[in-house]
């Protein structure tokens, strides 16, 4: 239980937010099912209708199954914490609530399957209503004695008008992948802008509402966590409004020329979903940190933020292992196990909910890892700009990420094999080194993947799309990444600086993807924009670890 304690945090964002993905692609499907599939079925045909049907069932099951592991996960985190039984743990709010949208995404589930496209539109409609009102039930607004009903309307919007568009997209490529017509995609498209004006205009709304009375002033939206996460998320829905407006301006050109190509509008309607996941995670890490408004002492102040991240001469020299906090404190409990002729105590149990202590070194040492792997991504970023300029033997960038993997494997938790004294599978019981074992991972399957496709030629289409997905996935995880630091204030700023890192690598993903995705003779522009975009922000990340620091 004292495992399951320390990763209920990390564990519980991952989950939540696959609960708000699949939440947003059922209520999305339903609401594209009976705003358009159906109303438009004469001129589009009914073949859209029961395909957008099937994946809003198939959305349903997996909110169904989200929201059981998420209210298993939070029953027995309350049971092992507060030392309740499980009939009191599933009596909680948080469980009644995730039973309540268990069996609407049932009965969703249930009457798309069963009746398809030809689904009675009331009941679905009203299931839509009462699962938005389930999800919201599980949000900060609940807790607030302050504002709570605006709150509630505003969180029950906002989920809303994400669910209307960015859950209704996958849908719409659907519908775009199999219309064979100008006027169908004419129609299609238009009434999709629509129904996304109006999702916008919902999470605006609800957004500024909430950005008010959660974050309430701006040193709280810079100097907490929670106003951090709102800023990532905002950003991100700039990147969206950039799409979505792209696409809207060439539905306007379909209306003029119906034969206007829609490739384009596909690519940009792909990252628009992938993007949208990204917000979802963000969303799902804002349930973890209190409103900004409650955190009104141990703020982050702008002038620690301007000296945290004024860049010095990167450390390129390290410490030595033995005079790091943990190591030292073992060595000093053997030598005492030694006098006294017994057993050594460890030092340290990952997993046990514990911190493990630091010292100055240990901060030398982690800014020396940073800086390293700095100048390598800086590195990647310069050859792959160079060969994007037309640099032959610069292709071999890839290989440069994986002498990063082999650095972060055996620098990244000096405490753990194969450096420290806790063993290469008991080092997973924490969850920040587990964190870094899925980096390195990551790292090396995509370096390796982009190698061969530029280097050998490798022909397999899905094997270019790794490096792409990959990295805007490891930006994701980055935004879910914590640091094990007793100090809210070192937590925070080391955020600050992971945050725009986390960003650049989901826009450095979906850079790519649509320099792949994109057709050369129709969006030649666009994928020249991409294709020095992606670079870029790689070359950012090198440029934003080399001026890291944590003092």
């Amino acid at each position: 239980m004292e495992l399951l304690i320390d990763v209920f945090g990390y564990l519980s964002i991952v989950v939540h937010g696959l609960t708000i993905l699949a939440q947003s692609i059922a209520l999305g499907g339903v609401l594209f099912l009976v705003l358009l599939a159906r109303p438009l079925a004469i001129r589009i045909g009914p073949d859209i209708a029961r395909r957008a049907a099937r994946i809003a069932a198939w959305g349903s099951v997996s909110l169904l199954i989200a929201e059981a592991a998420t209210v298993a996960l939070q029953s027995a985190a309350v049971m092992a914490s507060v030392d309740i039984g499980l009939d009191d743990a599933l009596g909680a709010n948080f469980a009644i609530a995730g039973f309540m949208k268990m069996g609407v995404a049932a009965l969703l589930a249930a009457l798309l399957f069963a009746r398809g496209a030809k689904a009675p539109v009331v009941p679905l409609v009203l299931a839509v209503i009462l699962e938005l009102v389930a999800a919201t039930l599980t949000t900060h607004a609940v807790a607030r004695m302050d504002g709570r009903g605006p709150l509630l309307i505003a969180a029950w919007l906002h989920q809303a008008g994400a669910a209307i568009w960015i859950g209704g997209i996958p849908c719409f490529l659907m519908a775009l992948a199999r219309l064979k017509d100008g006027v169908a995609f004419r129609l299609t498209s238009a009434r999709f802008s629509r129904m996304s004006m109006a999702g916008v205009g919902a999470i605006l709304l609800s957004g500024a509402t909430m950005t008010v009375l959660y974050i309430g002033d701006f040193q709280g939206f810079y100097g907490t966590a929670y106003g951090v996460m709102v800023g990532a998320k905002i950003c991100m829905f700039l990147m969206l409004l950039g799409l979505g407006a792209a696409n809207f301006l060439l539905t306007e050109r379909l209306r003029a020329d119906p034969s206007t190509p829609v490739t384009r509008m596909r690519r940009f309607a792909e990252v628009e979903l992938g993007i949208g996941a990204a917000i979802f995670f963000a969303a799902a890490s804002l349930t973890s940190v209190p409103p900004a408004v409650d955190l009104t002492k141990d703020r982050v102040t702008m002038a620690e933020i301007v000296e945290r991240n004024t860049p010095v001469w990167p450390r390129l020299g390290s410490p030595d292992h033995s005079d790091l906090a943990l190591p030292a404190l073992q060595a000093k409990l053997d030598a005492e196990a030694a006098a006294r002729k017994a057993a050594p105590q460890v030092a340290f149990v990952p997993g046990a909910g514990e911190l493990p202590p630091r010292n100055a070194n240990d901060i030398a040492w982690s800014e020396y890892n940073h800086h390293w792997a700095g100048l390598i991504v800086t590195l990647v970023g310069l050859l792959a700009l160079a060969n994007r300029a037309g640099v032959g033997w610069a292709k071999h960038w890839p290989l440069a990420f994986l002498c990063l993997a082999v650095f972060l494997f055996f620098r990244s938790d000096p405490e753990t094999w194969p450096m420290g004294d806790i063993g290469f599978l008991d080092s997973f019981r924490d969850v920040e080194v587990a964190q870094h074992r899925s980096y390195v991972l990551l790292i090396v399957v995509f370096a390796w993947f982009e190698w061969r496709v530029r280097a050998s030629g490798w022909t397999n289409k899905a094997a270019t799309y790794v490096f792409p997905l990959l990295c805007a996935v490891g930006g994701v995880l980055l935004l879910t990444h914590s640091h094990a630091i007793a100090n809210i204030k070192d937590q925070l700023l080391i955020e600050l600086t992971h945050t725009p890192l986390a960003l650049a690598g989901i826009v450095a993903g979906w850079a790519r993807w649509l320099e792949l995705r994109l057709d050369p003779k129709a969006n030649a522009t666009s994928i020249c924009i991409a294709a020095w975009v992606w670079p870029a922000a790689i070359l950012f990340c090198g440029l934003v670890l080399l001026s890291y620091r944590e003092a």
